[in-house]
């Protein structure tokens, strides 16, 4: 059936839809409904944005051809996460290549909230409908966003991804690169599942930021207290109540995920001697 339904997208002719700000893309099943194995071609060329297919039937190819903004860097890869929305249902996403599918989310996991993430260089991302009977009331939703990195789609969002031990290399790279790069304190854990802990942090100093995750309690930028929420996965430190921080990493669909995170006074020391000896590759104030 799979091989079929990849064969179909060579002789159709133009059934293809474009969002028209080809970021997002919302399309209907229903003009599938006479040629339920037809395959659509669906492009999008941002790093980030949204996908919604009502009643769906037959399967649609999600092509994700970012801009020239969005390039990799040197040792790294072009990575796809998918996030689904709570109510999406009614298809089954896989990456394909060549006419071979890989599977990437079922409709379970899909209910369960999972986000996954797979290489550019893999394929595209083929979303197959479940073949229910009565497809009323089944939407197919998610957004997805665009990552470079040198880490695998697996481990993307994996538990064990985050908090590892940096190196002070590492650390001095994360505070010119990451999504954020923040000093502070873990003020109380707010939520848990049997992986994750979302915490609320405390902040002195915000070194930089994308998205706006941390929100200012007043004083200006960088000064004053700023609070925010972080993922940390539960098999890491540091927690509530220990010293202050400097805590880097990622932005992932609005939410900012733990990376590295040294004792701040440890960085301090590092980061100083770096800046001695000439070797640190950006200047931040620690004043």
């Amino acid at each position: 059936m799979f091989l079929v339904i990849i064969l179909s997208v060579l002789v159709l002719s133009g059934s293809a839809q474009y969002s028209s700000d080809q970021c997002n893309w919302t399309g209907s099943g229903l003009t599938h409904e006479s040629h339920a194995r037809d395959v659509e071609q669906v492009y999008l060329r941002c790093a980030e944005g949204s996908l919604e297919w009502l009643y769906p039937t037959g399967a649609i190819i999600v092509n994700l051809r970012p801009n020239l903004q969005t390039s990799a860097g040197p040792g790294e890869r072009l990575h796809a996460c998918i996030k689904p929305r709570s109510d999406s249902r009614g298809a089954v996403l896989y990456v394909e290549r060549a006419g071979e599918l890989r599977p990437l989310l079922s409709e379970a996991e899909q209910a369960a909230g999972l986000v996954r993430c797979f290489s550019l260089q893999e394929g595209a991302l083929f979303v197959e409908a479940a073949g229910q009977q009565d497809i009323s009331k089944r939407i197919t939703a998610f957004q997805y966003q665009l990552i470079s990195t040198k880490m695998t789609g697996d481990e993307l969002y994996s538990p064990t991804a985050s908090c590892k031990p940096c190196s002070d290399e590492e650390v001095l790279m994360a505070l010119c690169t990451s999504d954020f790069a923040v000093r502070g304190s873990i003020q109380r854990t707010e939520e848990e599942d049997e992986d994750q802990t979302t915490v609320v942090v405390s902040l002195s100093q915000v070194y930089r930021q994308k998205s706006r995750v941390f929100v200012s309690g007043g004083g200006g930028h960088g000064r004053g207290r700023w609070t925010g929420r972080m993922k940390i996965p539960q098999h890491c430190g540091p927690w509530v109540g220990q010293d202050e921080f400097l805590f880097t990493g990622a932005v992932r669909f609005g939410e900012a995920w733990l990376g590295c995170a040294p004792n701040y006074k440890d960085f301090l020391n590092f980061y100083r001697s770096a800046l001695d000896l000439g070797t640190n590759p950006c200047q931040v104030d620690t004043d």
